[in-house]
């Protein structure tokens, strides 16, 4: 739970000692899109080993 309150706050506290409103909003998307991205390959690694690998 405090890794996550961390992260919470690292987050919020990056966000807002930028000065530029768009490059805030450019770097938020481009987190968020990178999360997506990440889970998307856990997702399919589990899968994948779940699954099972075709011979």
């Amino acid at each position: 739970m405090t890794t996550l309150l961390l992260l919470k706050e690292l987050y919020s506290s990056s966000f807002s000692e930028l000065k530029n409103n768009y490059v805030a909003t450019l770097l938020k998307a481009v987190m968020w899109f990178t999360i997506a991205c990440f889970l998307i390959a856990v997702y399919a690694f589990f899968y994948r080993l779940f699954t099972g690998f075709p011979i």
